[in-house]
């Protein structure tokens, strides 16, 4: 079992920035990749992006790539979501989560544990 707690989110000006934390705690990670989601106003759960968490290798959704930045910290078991240059459709529920697959891993079917979510809210 992995618990994961979301925090950082809040309300910003387009043109701004937060950052995302992503706290993990009941399992020691070695070969999983977190992954980060968010569920725009009723619109379905989509993909921003992911990170090995061994190798710290990271993927990106189109549509935020060259905005956001996912890292982690082993050492506090934390995983982050840098957001520069956000957007008003940047904002939605942002979910991290974990997957022990290696394949489909855009798809939020592929993650077995899931964060409860942090709100990010972008005014134009």
């Amino acid at each position: 079992q992995v618990q994961l707690v979301e925090s950082g989110g809040g309300l910003v000006q387009a043109g701004g920035s937060l950052r995302l934390s992503c706290a993990t705690s009941g399992r020691t990670l070695s070969t999983e990749t977190m992954g980060w989601f968010r569920q725009p106003p009723g619109k379905e759960r989509e993909f921003v992006g992911r990170i090995a968490w061994s190798s710290a290798n990271t993927r990106y959704a189109d549509s935020v790539k060259d905005r956001f930045t996912i890292s982690r910290d082993k050492a506090l078991n934390t995983v982050y979501l840098q957001m520069n240059s956000l957007k008003p459709e940047d904002t939605a529920v942002y979910f991290c989560a974990v997957s022990t697959l290696y394949t489909g891993l855009s798809i939020p079917g592929s993650y077995a544990y899931w964060g409860r979510g942090t709100q990010v809210t972008v005014s134009s």
